[in-house]
């Protein structure tokens, strides 16, 4: 059984300017501050919200605790999940700004890649690069396993596989 802390998860999401738009990044971390998935979305609304925390389940066990901000859409998406029985009906769901600091201050690594470059030039440029910061995040914080790709004779198409795997 997964220890329970780390099933309480915090969610936000964060803007991204894209061909000069804002568009969002939907993030989640754990109690430890581990991510635990993110998404790229060209807008900010339920439907992708949905789309979010379906991909995080799918990637990751269902949380027993998720902290969201003020945002109603995320709040009506995690019920609809409930309701149509993707998240079971024991999450806990609450709302708290200073729970949620450790996701923006997640935020800000990924921010501070991001705004020398003033936004992307387009939205597949950017679900690249988001993918790389997200990684060496995974990485720096101990959550890839490169014991697989450092040994000795590892090849640089056998470094890629692990990599894209992750």
């Amino acid at each position: 059984m997964p220890d329970p802390q780390v099933r309480s998860w915090r969610v936000d999401e964060t803007y991204i300017r894209v061909k000069g738009k804002w568009t969002y990044l939907y993030r989640a971390v754990d109690k430890q501050g581990r991510t635990v998935d993110f998404l790229r979305s060209e807008k900010r609304d339920m439907a992708n919200a949905k789309r979010f925390f379906i991909k995080a389940i799918e990637n990751n066990e269902a949380p027993a605790k998720i902290t969201l901000d003020g945002y109603q859409a995320s709040h009506r998406a995690v019920a609809e999940l409930k309701a149509e029985g993707v998240l079971p009906e024991s999450v806990e769901v609450r709302t708290s700004k200073y729970l949620n600091n450790l996701v923006e201050q997640d935020h800000r690594r990924v921010k501070q890649r991001y705004y020398p470059m003033l936004g992307f030039k387009s939205f597949s440029n950017a679900a690249v690069t988001l993918s790389g910061i997200e990684l060496a995040q995974k990485i720096r914080k101990g959550q890839f396993n490169t014991s697989s790709i450092s040994q000795a004779g590892a090849v640089v198409p056998q470094v890629w596989e692990a990599v894209l795997a992750a």
